[in-house]
């Protein structure tokens, strides 16, 4: 039995970080009924690199957290919208939505309105900056919160302007805060039986992501520079150049490194290495990184990976994400699991006694409307009346 199962969630977010969030909690047992617009749908629907995918609405994008969902088309712009929605936020225990202040107030999502409906709810708002503070009302994108926060300017090399990180780190970064969140509230509810408001800042957790760069900021009043690949102390935690390509070394403590001199051949250096104080450490790094790069040009990043790990030095060699995903590695872990004949990224972790996993591929804008609303009573005809009002959608 997974851990969340029996528990309802509403999912009323879009993009990536709030669908993240509400994609953690499904994957670990937990009914998810993704809530969008009847003529609005999720943008990321028509996201992604496959324009036949985007096309029919399952856009890659929208695919990466979308599967294990039900999904329901519903306007709560209109008035008997909302009373369907009163009606389904009464069955839910979790409660998660990224929309805007403004839209928050128009659509009646205010955490005041639902928690009178559901007392023991837990409702988790997701936003840029926050509920609190002189930006609550602004927008933001990963993007955004990258530059306002200083990663972009703790991202690149030394002398080049900042460089954002690729991938959206911070989006998925908030998502699992967020979960972690909604896990904290869901727990503490099974003792009090208490409900609870969840502010979740993109911001803050974009701080929280690099929380040693922000303690170190705070106690010294000077953000650390960014050093690109090459640690500016330590010769060993780099990456170097090889006869095909560039392996990353992870040598951190002295004794890694003293084993890293031991592989390349240099007993002698080892052996001094782990006769220097850590403090004084960093005055060996330039003679000890002309050394390595000197011997690692001479076998192939694949050579020295193997030859590194079987000596605990930490090392890889620089792989692209496709190559990645074909590392026998992934086959051994719970992370990709194919369901419906499409493989997704499930969970970074497992357990036993039911570990996280996907019940079903994503699903098309609408197409568990009619089933979530007979749950509510809502029978055949009536939802058909609903649909030709505007205010209901599904796809057959």
């Amino acid at each position: 039995m997974r851990p969340f199962e029996g528990l309802r969630v509403l999912d009323l977010t879009h993009v990536f970080a709030g669908p993240f969030c509400a994609y953690q909690l499904g994957v670990l047992g937990a009914e998810v009924i993704k809530i969008e617009p009847v003529s609005q749908p999720d943008m990321t629907r028509m996201e992604g690199a496959d324009a036949t995918l985007n096309a029919q609405g399952m856009g890659l994008s929208f695919q990466a957290q979308g599967g294990g969902k039900r999904a329901l088309a519903l306007d709560l712009k209109t008035e008997k919208g909302r009373e369907v929605f009163d009606r389904l936020v009464a069955t839910a225990d979790v409660l998660v939505q990224n929309y805007t202040a403004h839209a928050v107030e128009e659509l009646g999502l205010g955490y005041d309105r639902l928690s009178a409906l559901k007392p023991d709810l837990i409702y988790c708002a997701i936003s840029g900056f926050g509920a609190t503070g002189p930006k609550a009302a602004h927008a933001a994108y990963d993007v955004v919160i990258q530059a306002f926060t200083g990663i972009m300017a703790a991202n690149g090399e030394a002398d080049s302007d900042p460089v954002r990180v690729g991938p959206a780190m911070v989006d998925y970064g908030t998502g699992a805060q967020a979960a972690m969140a909604i896990s904290a509230a869901l727990f503490g509810r099974s003792r009090t039986g208490l409900g609870r408001r969840i502010d979740v800042s993109m911001a803050d957790c974009a701080l929280m992501l690099m929380n040693s760069h922000t303690a170190t900021t705070l106690a010294t009043g000077q953000a650390p520079k960014p050093h690109g690949n090459q640690d500016p102390t330590l010769a060993g935690y780099a990456t170097y150049d090889t006869a095909d390509g560039q392996v990353m070394i992870g040598a951190f403590t002295n004794a890694q490194m003293a084993n890293l001199m031991h592989v390349i051949g240099q007993d002698a250096r080892a052996d001094a290495i782990l006769a220097t104080p850590r403090a004084q450490i960093s005055a060996r790094r330039e003679e000890d990184a002309a050394v390595l790069a000197e011997v690692l040009a001479t076998r192939t990043a694949a050579e020295w990976e193997d030859r590194l790990n079987a000596a605990h030095v930490p090392a890889a060699r620089v792989r692209g994400l496709a190559e990645t995903l074909g590392e026998e590695q992934l086959n051994t872990r719970p992370m990709i699991q194919s369901v419906d004949n499409m493989a997704l990224a499930v969970a970074g972790f497992g357990f036993d006694h039911g570990g996280p996993s996907l019940d079903h591929a994503p699903r098309a804008h609408g197409a568990d409307s009619r089933s979530v609303l007979a749950e509510l009573g809502i029978g055949h005809s009536e939802f058909d009346t609903l649909q030709d009002q505007g205010v209901v959608f599904s796809p057959s």
